[in-house]
């Protein structure tokens, strides 16, 4: 905070295990990875590079050595897993990771058909060495809105207990599947069953938009963690998380 002010929540202090703001970058440049460093970077403990995008980024291995020049961990997106394992490639996709020395790996099966257990086998072999996230949710709208609330909970206790240190709610890019209906709306009683067996802290509720971090941010207070967010939108994120924003103005004003 750049000057005092009553009645703030406390915000986790980095590297957080709670409270996370994880960046989707789909194609900054060097430039504006460096831009938003400048300013941002006391907000931002992860960066996905969304995607696909890390095959076809100029300059990939630069801008991964950025991030981590700032402390800041940085993964590959799901999708890219996903093309890999789709193609035989599991072994080069580790060594791609290796080669760029990246600590987290994100297991997902979004696009891809596979079995719930082979997932889970990726989760355990990766986590020996790594730090794991897993995705909960197809991409495919009409899939996952059949997927009732229990199995979202014994897919995201299975993928714990297989090694995830978090499970990401599938949103999508455009904030309008998984937890979310086709308007943008979150799936209120979905999202509060999960909540009755899955800790708060180690799920990554994906909200591009405003109105999705809000209600997180109300439901489960300033310490949310939140995925899927552009670049452009970190402080005024945090602003949000603290009360700083017209939509969350009164939410810490009786603490």
């Amino acid at each position: 905070m750049n000057f005092p002010l009553s009645k703030i929540p406390a915000r986790t202090v980095q590297p957080r295990t709670n409270g996370l703001t994880i960046v989707s970058d789909k194609g900054l440049s060097l430039s504006e990875a460096t831009n938003l460093l400048s300013v941002s970077a006391p907000y931002v403990d992860m960066v996905k590079l969304a995607f696909g995008t890390p095959l076809v980024t100029p300059l990939l291995a630069e801008k991964i050595q950025l991030y981590q020049s700032h402390n800041v961990p940085v993964f590959f997106g799901g999708l890219l897993f996903e093309a890999f394992i789709t193609r035989g490639q599991i072994d080069d996709y580790i060594r791609l990771v290796e080669e760029n020395d990246i600590p987290w790996v994100e297991v997902s099966d979004g696009a891809i058909t596979i079995s719930h257990e082979q997932k889970c086998t990726y989760i355990r072999q990766f986590s020996k060495q790594r730090t794991v996230v897993s995705e909960i949710g197809s991409k495919d709208k009409d899939k996952v809105q059949v997927t009732p609330p229990y199995k979202w909970i014994q897919l995201m206790e299975a993928e714990l207990d297989a090694g995830s240190s978090y499970v990401i709610a599938e949103a999508k890019e455009m904030g309008n599947v998984g937890i979310y209906r086709d308007s943008g709306e979150v799936r209120e009683g979905l999202v509060q069953e999960i909540l009755t067996k899955i800790p708060a802290e180690k799920i990554i509720w994906e909200a591009p938009g405003k109105d999705q971090q809000l209600y997180f941010i109300k439901l489960l207070g300033c310490n949310a963690n939140l995925g899927n967010i552009h670049p452009s939108e970190v402080i005024a994120l945090e602003a949000m998380r603290v009360g700083l924003r017209s939509d969350s103005f009164s939410f810490y004003l009786e603490l």
